[in-house]
């Protein structure tokens, strides 16, 4: 049946054309009456404001923002929406949706701006939300030009451009979708929805980047808000005196937020049934609290817990230091717990557990007789335990569990959807990284041959001191060992550590000069040249050391500022065209082979943020050894280490770490002394989370680069190259940290000594004779 309506019931044209219509002015053509102009548009639909109790819209608000975004609002924000609801969508806010919508928009825009778990309704960034949403909507329906309103990131974009862009660390011209969620992570790897299907990219190593710490985003801890935020404020070689204290309050902040997460320091109606080492030794109480040092005035005799910095008084006695305060510290009696676990350094961070001891000639001497905020406080501090501030697994700090990671598989908090090194948050990138990596990966195990090495596996090479000729000798051996590997099976990484001379460039005459230094990477671009394969499959990374210029020609090889720059590019040319050479050669098939000189430290990712492989080169050990503080040797309780099911936030002892890959010893009192040192080094830096954990006249640290030594969230592997310390591979708390040590082995003629790392596994000593 015909349904073609009726001519009568056919809709008229809108704009009928001149040739039927009779013309007021035959000569010109023109219609009896003019069309409607393009740009006039439809009168808005008329709404009718109504009053919306915040009570009435909770339910809807907290299903949009807490169950769906896992964000906290405040009842001022909820009444901010309310109003705003009620008066711009009326009575059909909740028959037609309208609410969802908008409440939907602004939970969006709120995480779009990196505005924290807690949405507060006085906070500036609500209110540009709201103001954007307003003039957009018509009808109750939010609209926009051509296809709607923009969402996420472009909507926001429209009023504050750049702006916006520079505070979330997300480079504009990276923005090559409207609906581009950079915000989240997303830019920083290009990743688009359809990039886990993309077969053309098939090389594990186009995943694979290297972040310069002077490139980091640099990133504060808001404890207002409870959350990280990108520095803004342009940073600086020579910044004003005040930057310095934020290097340390910054440090204090992380790790007490850290410690407020931990069970053991968190209160609860439920108590736990569970024994804790930590509990036990230094508290009889339910759960730990820290004490502010400036409370303790007037509490002579009472014990408390205290988190604090080591420092040394003008009078060279020890003090602990926190935000508040500062106190003189007594560690004559005091007992590490675990017993001989960790160093204790002035510059760490530390609990200490004791009591407050007032004298009676100093009663009255703090601050202005009373308060002791900001100053040092009268009395002592008798500290009878210490102990590092125990550490936070990745997964707690990122806030997912779970395969796949995601909202889906939460654990808590978490600041999962920070981008902390700019390559893309776990919570937004985090589970197609994965999936790419699973294809890529299984491609790689399905090749004929079951026995042929993997491709995702990292070289590290120790301390190459390239005026010694043995040391390039070491090098050509181990590169020819992988050349020798079946095709397609070389490691997406070689990294190459300093010191690339034994003293310091133009500061003593046994390195020489710049003529000399730019030799030595002329004869270590020769032995490279030899392996063409490798330089076409692989990333080579250099770390420099401190004896390696420019710097060290003004510190004459005392410690250097960190972070320090790269090697410059005047000496390392010829190693550059090497790489160039090989990669023509191949013709520009694949991923073209790179060399890449970073700083000193920098990060390796792979596959996002699923693989995090921190590069430090520093003679740790050896500083530690020097500057820490003698305590009391001391057993801990005799049922402390009987316990060994205990699964309380309190880190392991050294006895508990994963030993040297493939081998786990059982517990005993009796280690091998070069294994209880390298457990006492991860232990000391993880639990500090930092890099470098000393006094600024020991370790320079240029204070608005400070962000780039912070281990948090804990990586997921870390290369220590330290010549101080024993070779190892020691996994703890997740992280797996390295130390090839020397490329050479001392005392061993003719023996060189490397680590390979299974990225996502674990590492192995491997050792050949030259």
């Amino acid at each position: 049946m015909d349904k073609t309506p009726a001519p009568i019931f056919r809709r008229k044209n809108a704009m009928p054309s001149s040739a039927t219509i009779p013309s007021s002015s035959p000569a010109f053509g023109t219609p009896v009456h003019p069309p409607r102009p393009f740009h006039v548009q439809a009168p808005k639909a008329a709404i009718l404001p109504i009053i919306l109790p915040p009570a009435t819209l909770r339910p809807l608000a907290f299903r949009t923002f807490t169950k769906k975004h896992s964000l906290t609002l405040t009842s001022s924000a909820l009444q901010e929406l309310a109003s705003f609801i009620g008066r711009h969508c009326g009575s059909g806010w909740r028959e037609e949706g309208l609410a969802e919508r908008v409440l939907e928009e602004v939970a969006r825009g709120w995480k779009n701006r990196n505005g924290g778990v807690i949405v507060e309704g006085t906070s500036r960034e609500l209110h540009n939300i709201l103001r954007t949403l307003e003039g957009n909507m018509s009808g109750g329906k939010i609209v926009g030009p051509g296809r709607g309103l923009p969402t996420g990131e472009s909507m926001l974009e429209a009023q504050d451009g750049d702006a916006t862009n520079t505070r979330l660390g997300i480079r504009p011209t990276a923005l090559a979708r409207e609906d581009s969620n950079a915000s989240f992570g997303m830019s920083g790897l290009g990743v688009q929805e359809d990039a886990d299907d993309d077969d053309d990219t098939n090389d594990p190593r186009a995943w694979l980047n290297v972040v310069n710490a002077f490139e980091q985003p640099r990133l504060v801890y808001n404890v207002g808000k409870k959350h990280f935020e990108r520095e803004t404020t342009k940073p600086s070689l020579l910044p004003p005196a005040s930057h310095k204290t934020t290097v340390f309050r910054n440090r204090y902040q992380v790790i007490h937020q850290r410690l407020l997460r931990s069970e053991a320091f968190q209160t609860s109606s439920v108590s736990s049934s569970r024994k804790r080492t930590l509990q036990r030794s230094l508290s009889n109480q339910q759960s730990l609290k820290i004490t502010p040092i400036a409370n303790m005035l007037g509490r002579h005799g009472s014990n408390h817990m205290l988190l604090g910095l080591l420092v040394i008084l003008p009078t060279g006695e020890l003090a602990i230091s926190d935000l508040t305060g500062t106190i003189a510290l007594n560690l004559s009696r005091a007992v590490a717990i675990p017993d001989d676990s960790a160093w204790f350094c002035p510059g760490m961070a530390v609990l200490v557990d004791g009591v407050y001891e007032e004298e009676e000639e100093s009663v009255g001497k703090g601050l202005s007789g009373s308060s002791g905020v900001g100053g040092t406080l009268g009395g002592r501090f008798q500290g009878f335990f210490i102990g590092q501030p125990p550490c936070e697994k990745r997964q707690a700090t990122l806030g997912i569990s779970g395969p796949e990671g995601g909202q889906d598989h939460t654990i808590g908090g978490g600041f999962g959807w920070i981008d902390f090194l700019g390559v893309g948050s776990e919570r937004a990138v985090g589970a197609k990284m994965r999936r790419i990596e699973r294809r890529l990966m299984h491609r790689q195990h399905q090749q004929p041959s079951q026995d042929a090495p993997s491709r995702g596996r990292a070289v590290i090479i120790g301390e190459l001191n390239l005026d010694q000729p043995r040391a390039l000798q070491a090098t050509r051996k181990i590169l020819s060992l992988y050349a020798a590997e079946p095709q397609g099976s070389a490691p997406v990484a070689f990294v190459l550590a300093g010191n690339f001379t034994q003293h310091a460039v133009m500061a003593r005459g046994g390195s020489g000069g710049s003529i000399e230094y730019k030799e030595y990477f002329d004869a270590l671009a020769s032995a490279l040249s030899d392996f063409p394969t490798l330089l076409q499959t692989s990333t080579f990374v250099f770390v420099p050391g401190d004896n390696d210029g420019w710097v060290s020609s003004l510190t004459a090889g005392a410690s250097v500022p960190l972070p320090r720059k790269p090697v410059p590019d005047m000496f390392t040319s010829r190693v550059r065209r090497a790489f160039a050479t090989a990669n023509s050669e191949a013709g520009g098939h694949g991923i073209p082979g790179s060399a890449v000189w970073t700083s000193n430290p920098s990060r390796v990712t792979l596959f996002g943020p699923n693989h995090e492989l921190v590069l430090f080169r520093d003679d740790v050990s050896a500083r530690l050894r020097r500057t820490c503080v003698t305590l009391k040797r001391g057993a801990t309780e005799p049922d402390a280490d009987a316990d060994a099911e205990d699964t309380s936030p309190e880190p392991p002892g050294p006895d508990a770490m994963d030993l040297d890959a493939h081998e786990k010893r059982p517990k005993s009192p009796a280690l091998p002394d070069d294994v209880r040192t390298a457990q006492k080094l991860v232990k000391t830096m993880l639990d500090q989370g930092y890099l470098a954990p000393f006094r600024q006249s020991i370790r320079p640290v240029h204070w608005d680069y400070s962000s780039s030594l912070h281990l948090y969230p804990l990586p997921t592997a870390m290369a220590l190259i330290d010549t101080t310390a024993p070779p190892f591979c020691i996994t703890y708390e997740g992280c797996h940290v390295m130390n090839p040590s020397s490329v050479l082995v001392p005392g061993r003629k003719g023996v060189a000594r490397w680590v390979e790392y299974e990225i996502g596994r674990h590492g192995k000593l491997r050792e050949c004779t030259l």
